[in-house]
C-alpha cells in the first residue's frame, strides 16, 4: 500500500465521524478534524493531554458514570487486544464559553487496538458518534412516536450494558474458583531428590482464559530418575481445571512405572478417550536419567522442551512430536527420542502462553525464548524462571495462561 502514494495522515483527518488515537496510558496522540469540531476542543487542548483531564465526569452529577465506563472499555481493549463496542453513554461536556456549565451529551463509542511490531497493543483507536439529538427530548406532537422509540432504544442499550457487567462479575468469580482449584491440584514447587527445580504458573489476564495449563515433577522408581511434564487443555475456566487435574494425575501415575515417555503418553491417550473435554489436549513428558545423563522425551502436539547447555547453546527437543491426545479414534504408539546432557545443563518445559503472540510466527517466540535462556543460563532455576517470565510476558499480562518448569541437570 505504501507504493500507492497514499497520504494516510490526510485520510485520517478526512475520516467521517469523530476519531482519536490514544496511547496505552490514555493520552491523546492525534484527533481528526471531525473530533476536534464536535468535541469543542482545539487540537492543542487534546494532543499530549490525558483523556480524562480533557473530559472529566460532571462533578455536579453524582450518578455520572461515563468516565468509569469508558476507562473500563479501554482497559479491556488493552488486556484482550480485541475491539470493544460500548452501549450509548451519557457523558456531559463542560462548556468552554461558560466554565462550570455542563452540557448534557450522549455518545456511542467504539474502541479498537492497534498492534505494534511485537504483537502488543501500541495504540488505541477511539471512535465516537454523538447521538444527543436522537436521545434528547425535543418536544412537539410530531416527534412523539420517534421520541418513544429512541427512549426505548436507549433503555435497552443501558440494560444490555448492565447485563454485560453482571456477566463480567460472574466470569471473575468463576476465574477465582478455577484458580483456587488449580492451585490445589498442581504440585507445590520443590526439589526433586537432590536436583534443583523451579516451577511457575501465571494466569491469563482475561476472566475466562485460565486454568488449562499444568505441570508435574515425578520421582521414578529405580535409580536417580525423574519425570518432568507440562500440558495444556483446550478450553478455560472450571471445566478446563477439572480436566487438567484428571490428566495430570493419570500421567503422574503412569510415569512412575512406564518404561519410557512414549508408553506413558500411550496410557494417557487411552485415558483421554474417556474424559470429556480432553480432546486435543497437548502434553510433553521427559524422563531424565541422571545415572547415564540422558533426557528421553515424547510430545503429543506440544511445543518442544529446551535443553540449555552450559556453553549457551539451546537445543529444542523436537525429534519425537506426534498429534495431540485423542486426535485419532484409534490408539497410537507415540514416538520418543533421547538427548544427552552434561552436568550444569538445564531442562526447560513451558506452555504456549510464554511464546505465542497474536499475528506472529511461533518461530519468533521460540527465538526470544532461546535468547532469554542463553543469557540467564548461569542463574539458579528460580532466578532463571523469574527472568524468563519477566522478559517474555507482556507487562500487562498475557491473554493465555503460562506454565514454566526449570530443572538444573
Amino acid at each position: 500500500m505504501a507504493d500507492a502514494g497514499i497520504d494516510y495522515a490526510a485520510v485520517f483527518q478526512a475520516l467521517p465521524g469523530m476519531v482519536a488515537v490514544l496511547t496505552p496510558e490514555l493520552v491523546y496522540v492525534d484527533a481528526n478534524e471531525e473530533f476536534v469540531r464536535m468535541s469543542g476542543r482545539s487540537r492543542q487542548q487534546l494532543v499530549g493531554h490525558y483523556l480524562f483531564d480533557v473530559f472529566p465526569d460532571n462533578p455536579g452529577d453524582p450518578a455520572a458514570s461515563g468516565m468509569r465506563n469508558l476507562a473500563a472499555s479501554l482497559q479491556r481493549v488493552l488486556a484482550t487486544g480485541e475491539r470493544d463496542t460500548m452501549a450509548v453513554q451519557r457523558y456531559d461536556v463542560q462548556s468552554l464559553e461558560q466554565p462550570g456549565c455542563w452540557e448534557e451529551r450522549y455518545w456511542s463509542p467504539v474502541n479498537a487496538p492497534v498492534f505494534g511490531p511485537d504483537g502488543k497493543v501500541a495504540l488505541l483507536v477511539h471512535r465516537v458518534e454523538e447521538v444527543t439529538e436522537f436521545i434528547r427530548d425535543r418536544g412537539g406532537p410530531v416527534d412523539t412516536r420517534a421520541r418513544a422509540l429512541e427512549a426505548e432504544l436507549y433503555l435497552r442499550a443501558r440494560e444490555l450494558q448492565q447485563v454485560n457487567e453482571r456477566l463480567r462479575k460472574a466470569h471473575a468469580r468463576e476465574r477465582e474458583v478455577a484458580l483456587a482449584l488449580q492451585e490445589a491440584m498442581l504440585p507445590a514447587p520443590r526439589q526433586v531428590r537432590d536436583h534443583r527445580a523451579a516451577v511457575r504458573y501465571r494466569p491469563a489476564v482475561g476472566a475466562l482464559n485460565v486454568c488449562g495449563d499444568w505441570y508435574d515433577l515425578v520421582e521414578r522408581i529405580g535409580g536417580d530418575r525423574i519425570c518432568v511434564a507440562v500440558g495444556d487443555v483446550v478450553g478455560h475456566g472450571l471445566a478446563a481445571a477439572c480436566v487438567m487435574g484428571q490428566l495430570r494425575s493419570a500421567l503422574s501415575a503412569a510415569s512412575r512405572v512406564a518404561e519410557g515417555p512414549a508408553q506413558a503418553l500411550d496410557v494417557l491417550g487411552r485415558y483421554a478417550n474417556v474424559v470429556p473435554g480432553a480432546e486435543s489436549a497437548t502434553v510433553v513428558t521427559t524422563f531424565v536419567d541422571f545415572d547415564v545423563r540422558t533426557v528421553t522425551y515424547s510430545s503429543a502436539g506440544h511445543l518442544p522442551p529446551a535443553l540449555v547447555h552450559a556453553d549457551g547453546r539451546v537445543e529444542f527437543l523436537d525429534a519425537a512430536t506426534d498429534p495431540p491426545l485423542d486426535a485419532s479414534p484409534d490408539p497410537v504408539s507415540r514416538p520418543e527420542a533421547t538427548a544427552g546432557f552434561r552436568e550444569g545443563d538445564t531442562l526447560v518445559l513451558y506452555t504456549d502462553g510464554l511464546v505465542e503472540r497474536r499475528r506472529e510466527d511461533i518461530d519468533a517466540g521460540l527465538a526470544r525464548l532461546a535468547d532469554s535462556l542463553a543469557r540467564n543460563r548461569r542463574a539458579d532455576p528460580a532466578a532463571m524462571a523469574d527472568a524468563v517470565l519477566q522478559e517474555l510476558l507482556p507487562p500487562e499480562g498475557a491473554t493465555d495462561d503460562t506454565a514454566l518448569i526449570v530443572v538444573r541437570l
